[in-house]
């Protein structure tokens, strides 16, 4: 009876011990499953958060493409105010040209009539220049600016012969192939002397002629080409002048 009580127990026992160890086999399945749900929901997690933060990288840059988006906006808002403007200008400066532009070919034509009415100095160089204007005006790939300086420019030029001193070697007109040494003084006396200095003559306003001076004015003249090309100090020198009332 004793033995049999012993089996069993031993049996009981054996029973026990195979029904905890499946239960320990049961534990740490359960416990190794619950670590793989554990890092599935750390993975998730994990990759939940660097969703966030990519959705949070997302949305600065999203406001600050609005900020930039709205500072756009308003520099174009200004171009447009500024195109308006120069659109604006465009057409008054198209006005002003169409009114500049008559005034212009007639300031050319009065040169052109003044330079032949004038004291015939420098002539040649003088309508050379009034050709060159002339045909400025009618080149189209030229400003209306460019073309006013020039027409300005000619008209200053003319301005300084009146009150410059010059001297120059010329063709006496109606002497052909005979050149004399010219003085002008402003636009008050224009004289000449032949290069051997026997001859002096002037321009007569009155007569439009050139007529022949007495030989006492030789040493004048010779002194006054010295003083326009600077070769000899400023001084006073006594010339002819035909005025109006002498005419008369």
């Amino acid at each position: 009876m004793g033995s049999l009580l012993l089996a069993a127990a031993l049996t009981s026992g054996a029973a026990w011990a195979q029904s905890l160890d499946g239960a320990l086999d049961r534990g740490v399945q359960r416990t190794a499953q619950a670590q793989n749900q554990q890092d599935k929901i750390d993975e998730v997690f994990e990759e939940t958060q660097k969703r966030l933060r990519e959705y949070q990288d997302a949305q600065k840059q999203i406001d600050n493409l609005e900020v930039y988006v709205a500072q756009l906006e308003r520099q174009v808002a200004n171009q447009n105010r500024e195109l308006d403007s120069i659109n604006g200008s465009l057409e008054k400066v198209t006005l002003i040209e169409r009114q500049v532009t008559p005034l212009m070919l007639k300031m050319v034509d009065g040169l052109e009539q003044f330079v032949e009415l004038d004291v015939p100095f420098l002539l040649e160089e003088r309508r050379d220049r009034v050709e060159r204007i002339t045909q400025l005006m009618d080149k189209a790939n030229v400003s209306v600016a460019e073309k006013f300086r020039a027409v300005t420019g000619a008209y200053q030029t003319e301005m300084e012969y009146g009150r410059t001193i010059e001297a120059y070697r010329g063709v006496l007109p109606g002497e052909e192939g005979r050149e004399v040494d010219f003085l002008r003084f402003g636009r008050v006396a224009l004289v000449y002397q032949t290069l051997d200095q026997t001859e002096v003559g002037m321009w007569n306003p009155q007569t439009e002629e050139w007529e022949e001076l007495p030989r006492e004015y030789v040493g004048q003249i010779t002194q006054g080409i010295r003083i326009a090309r600077e070769q000899a100090a400023p001084d006073l020198i006594r010339l002819p002048i035909t005025t109006a009332e002498a005419a008369e």
